[in-house]
């Protein structure tokens, strides 16, 4: 991974912006779109944006502390901008380091076909309904196994669902607990990530833990969630501990 993605609140912030034409117009947009106060070079800020792409000025900024963007310049920027799919309080990135913003375009037009227009509502309700949430699954390794099975596929708050956020009250009210413990085999075909099932990719998102032979590829385990254990072992353990455990191996 060579970028850490991040979302920036940008509300009443200062944005350099530089250069002119179609570029500097699209760029001022998007800046106006998160909230952020647009200056010139001159002026005080984090963040600045060269939208022509100018190498020199870029210099001059990152000589100052800048982090910059330059438009169709990925070598000389600092960050670089995404595809955004808004479905407001979600957004989704979709990012190429600078490598094609076709490709980011496409990806984007596509997710965007597959999600709901009221998923931002589906968020919404979750944030409103958090303390009901608490009440119902009072420890936090429930609630995630509750929350997690409440969203997946076909779950009564499919977030592909039109009617997710309509269904919330209902999800909390007739929610069943989910099992406390479970581990689930997992045998990979090959080293390559892009070969992993539909089910394997689904659990190794949702597991608590993944114990694994010593020859399952690290491009593997990076498909895990990232606060999940993982613990590399001979065999499959006796006791996983509690919530989902996966056991990952290679099938010779």
């Amino acid at each position: 991974m060579q970028s850490l993605p991040v979302f920036l609140r940008l509300q009443g912030r200062a944005v350099i912006l530089t250069g002119k034409g179609e570029a500097a117009d699209a760029k001022r947009r998007l800046l106006e779109r998160a909230g952020a106060r647009i200056v010139g070079e001159a002026e005080e800020a984090a963040l600045a944006i060269v939208s022509d792409g100018d190498e020199p000025t870029v210099a001059r900024l990152q000589a100052r502390g800048i982090l910059v963007n330059a438009t169709d310049r990925p070598e000389l920027c600092d960050f670089t901008l995404p595809a955004i799919v808004d479905r407001e309080p979600v957004l989704i990135a979709i990012g190429t380091g600078g490598a094609s913003a076709g490709l980011a375009k496409a990806l984007r037009q596509r997710i965007e076909a597959l999600l709901p227009a009221r998923l931002g509502a589906l968020a919404t309700a979750l944030y409103d309904a958090r303390s009901a949430i608490r009440a119902r699954w009072p420890a936090a390794a429930a609630r995630r196994r509750a929350i997690d099975a409440g969203l997946a596929a076909g779950g009564p708050i499919d977030p592909l669902s039109d009617k997710a956020a309509d269904a919330v009250p209902d999800w909390l009210a007739g929610g069943a607990d989910v099992d406390a413990s479970r581990l689930e085999v997992v045998r990979l075909l090959s080293a390559d990530p892009d070969d992993l099932t539909l089910r394997a990719a689904r659990l190794l998102g949702e597991a608590d833990r993944v114990y694994h032979a010593p020859d399952v590829p690290a491009a593997i385990l990076d498909r895990a969630r990232a606060d999940a254990a993982r613990i590399e072992a001979l065999a499959p353990p006796a006791r996983p501990g509690e919530g989902l455990s996966l056991w990952l191996e290679r099938v010779p």
